[in-house]
C-alpha cells in the first residue's frame, strides 16, 4: 500500500537499537491525547482515544501484522476491541451529560459507593481468572498479566465514564503490570507511554479527589443559624 496510510502502516524507527513501528508511536500519542482531555472532563476523550485504539490493536497482533516484535499480545489486542466499544457508551454518556449541563464539564467525579467498589473488586478477579486460560490457550505472550491488563483497562474505562475517582487508581494498578511485560516483549513506545500514564493518573486523581470534594461540598446542606432554630 502506498501514500500517507501505506507509510503509517509500514515506517519503523530504531529504539535502543531495535525496529519500533510507527503506528506504535502515534497510538500511544494519541492514547496520551485521550487521557489528558479525560482529565479535563472533555468529551473529545472518547473519539481520540478510539482513534488510538484501532492503531494499537494491528501492534500488539504483532504476528499475525508482521510487526518487529512478533509477539501476539492478545489480551493487548483485545483490550484495544474492548476499548472501542466502551469508549462508544463513554460518548454517548458524557455527550448527554454535555446537552445537559450546558457549559459544564461533561461529568462530574464522585467517590465510588461500597456497593460498586465491591462490584470494581469481584469483576476484576473474576475477569483476570477467566481471561488467564483463554489467553494462554490462545498462545498469548505472558498470559497472567495480560490478563489483568485487559480486564483492569476494561474496569477503568467504565469508571471513566461513570466519573468514579477510583478508576486513576485502577489505571495505575494496570500501569504498574505493564510496564515489566511491555519491556520484555520489546513494546519500548508502549512501555515508556505507560510510565508516562502512570504519573498522569497520579495527577489526575488528585484532581478528581479535589474536584469531588469540592463538588460534595457545595451541594452539602446548609446549617439553619441560631435565629432560624429559635424562631
Amino acid at each position: 500500500m502506498t501514500g500517507p496510510i501505506g507509510w503509517l502502516l509500514d515506517a519503523q524507527v530504531q529504539v535502543v537499537g531495535s525496529p519500533v513501528l510507527v503506528r506504535e508511536i502515534v497510538g500511544n500519542a494519541f492514547g496520551l491525547v485521550s487521557a489528558l482531555l479525560g482529565l479535563r472532563r472533555l468529551v473529545w476523550a472518547w473519539p481520540v482515544g478510539m482513534i488510538g485504539n484501532g492503531l494499537l490493536f494491528t501492534v500488539f497482533l504483532g504476528g499475525v501484522f508482521a510487526t518487529p516484535q512478533a509477539h501476539d499480545l492478545y489480551g493487548q489486542a483485545g483490550r484495544q476491541v474492548f476499548f472501542f466499544a466502551v469508549s462508544v457508551y463513554g460518548w454517548w454518556r458524557w455527550s448527554s451529560n454535555r446537552r445537559q449541563g450546558g457549559d459544564a464539564p461533561a461529568v462530574t467525579p464522585r467517590w465510588a459507593t461500597g456497593r460498586e467498589r465491591l462490584g470494581l473488586l469481584l469483576a476484576a478477579v473474576v475477569g483476570t481468572a477467566l481471561g488467564y486460560p483463554l489467553l494462554a490457550a490462545l498462545g498469548s505472550w505472558g498470559p497472567l498479566p495480560d490478563a489483568w491488563i485487559l480486564t483492569g483497562s476494561l474496569l477503568a474505562t467504565y469508571g471513566m465514564a461513570r466519573g468514579w475517582v477510583e478508576f486513576w487508581l485502577v489505571w495505575i494498578a494496570v500501569d504498574a503490570v505493564g510496564v515489566p511485560l511491555l519491556l520484555r516483549g520489546g513494546f519500548y513506545p508502549s512501555a515508556a507511554m505507560y510510565l508516562v500514564y502512570g504519573a498522569l493518573c497520579g495527577w489526575g486523581f488528585a484532581a478528581w479527589w479535589r474536584t469531588s470534594r469540592a463538588a460534595r461540598t457545595a451541594s452539602a446542606p446548609i446549617p439553619p443559624t441560631y435565629s432560624e432554630v429559635v424562631a
